[in-house]
C-alpha cells in the first residue's frame, strides 16, 4: 500500500506542523520549527543555514508570517542572481541620473521592506564592498541612495540565509567577520533531506497533493517500489529535489497511483539495486567529496576538467567544493 494523503486536515495537526511548508515529525525538523516559534516574535536577526533545497526561504517566510512584522512587506534579495553593478542599486535604490540608463529615481529593498523584513537569500555570494554597506545599515539603520547625498531612516528586520560556512569564509578572508557576527545573532540550521528521511511521507504526501491539484489530477497514492526509490535515495537537490521529482511524476502518471515509470531514471536505478540501508546513504557524503577531490587533484584544480570528467553543471560543482569546503 501506498503513501496516502496526510494533509487533508484531519491528521494535520496531529503532526506538529507549527508552519505550513517547513514540515516533519523527525526530531530535527521539529527542533528547527521549535527554533523557528521561539525567534519569529523576537526580532532578532536571523541567519538561515543549510544546503541548497532545504527550505531556507520557506523558513524565513514562516518567521515572518508570525512576527509582529506580519502586516507589513516581506522583501526578498536573492543576492546571487543579480549582478554586483546592479544589486547596490536594488539595495538602497538611486536617484535620476544616477548612472548611465537611471532614467528616473527608485526606491531601494531596504526601503521598500521598512518596517517588516528585508530576507537576503545567498548573502555569502555579497562583494566585500558591498558587505560593508550593509554592515552600515545593520548598525546605524541609515543609507544614501545612489547619486544622492540624502541620507534615509530605515527600519527593517534581517534574515539571511546561505549554504555556505560563512565562519570559515570570514577565517578565509572571503566574508567579512563583523558582519557575520552581525548576522549570526540567531543562527538556525536546515537539516538535508538524507539526515530526516522519517519526514519523507509526509512531505511527499504534502507535495503530491499540491501538483495532483495543480494539474487537475486525482493521484492518491505512491507505489511501493516508488517509496522504496525514495528511502535509497540520497536527495542532493534536498526538498526541492523531491517537489521537482513529484511534479514530474504527476505530469506522466495517467492513474490514481504513482508509480516506479513515472519517476527519473537514475531513481529508477536505486530501485533496482538492493537497499544499501542508512549507514550507506549517511556515508555518500564522505564519498562524494573523496571523489571530487581526487578529481580536482588529477586535473590539478581545472575546474571545468573536473566538471567534465564528473558530469555535473559548473554551478553544481562550484557548489560541492563550497560545501566540502574544499577550497578552504
Amino acid at each position: 500500500m501506498g503513501w496516502r494523503m496526510v494533509f487533508s486536515g484531519e491528521r494535520g495537526d496531529k503532526l506538529g506542523l507549527v508552519f505550513p511548508g517547513v514540515a516533519g515529525v523527525s526530531a530535527s525538523i521539529r527542533e528547527v520549527m521549535r527554533l523557528l516559534e521561539l525567534v519569529a516574535s523576537a526580532d532578532a536577526t536571523v541567519l538561515l543555514l543549510g544546503e541548497t533545497g532545504t527550505g531556507k526561504e520557506l523558513a524565513a517566510r514562516a518567521i515572518h508570517d508570525h512576527s509582529p512584522r506580519a502586516d507589513k512587506p516581506l522583501v526578498v534579495v536573492n543576492c546571487a542572481a543579480l549582478p554586483e553593478p546592479l544589486l547596490e542599486s536594488e539595495l538602497f535604490g538611486h536617484e535620476k541620473g544616477a548612472f548611465t540608463g537611471a532614467a528616473g529615481r527608485r526606491e531601494g529593498r531596504f526601503l521598500l521592506a521598512h518596517q517588516g523584513t528585508l530576507f537576503l537569500d545567498e548573502v555569502g555570494e555579497l562583494s566585500l564592498p558591498t558587505q560593508a554597506k550593509i554592515l552600515r545599515v545593520l548598525q546605524t539603520r541609515e543609507f544614501e541612495p545612489l547619486g544622492s547625498s540624502r541620507t534615509q531612516k530605515v527600519d527593517v528586520r534581517i534574515i539571511a540565509a546561505t549554504n555556505r560556512d560563512l565562519e570559515a569564509e570570514a577565517r578565509a578572508g572571503r566574508f567579512r567577520e563583523d558582519l557575520y557576527y552581525r548576522l549570526n545573532v540567531f543562527p538556525i540550521t536546515l537539516p538535508p533531506l538524507r539526515e530526516r528521511r522519517e519526514d519523507l511521507p509526509l512531505l511527499a504526501a504534502h507535495f503530491l497533493k499540491r501538483h495532483s491539484q495543480k494539474h487537475r489530477k486525482e493521484i492518491k497514492t505512491l507505489a511501493p517500489e516508488v517509496i522504496d526509490a525514495f528511502q535509497g535515495y540520497v536527495w542532493p537537490g534536498n526538498v526541492r529535489e523531491l517537489e521537482n521529482v513529484l511534479e514530474r511524476g504527476v505530469i506522466l502518471c495517467q492513474t490514481d497511483t504513482l508509480t516506479l515509470k513515472e519517476l527519473p531514471p537514475a531513481m529508477q536505478t536505486v530501485a533496482s539495486r538492493p537497499r544499501a540501508g542508512e549507514e550507506a546513504a549517511a556515508a555518500w557524503p564522505d564519498l562524494e567529496k573523496e571523489l571530487i577531490r581526487r578529481t580536482l587533484q588529477k586535473v590539478a584544480g581545472d575546474r571545468v576538467q573536473a566538471r567534465d570528467i564528473l558530469g555535473i553543471s559548473q554551478e553544481e560543482l562550484d557548489l560541492k567544493i563550497r560545501t566540502y569546503c574544499l577550497d578552504c
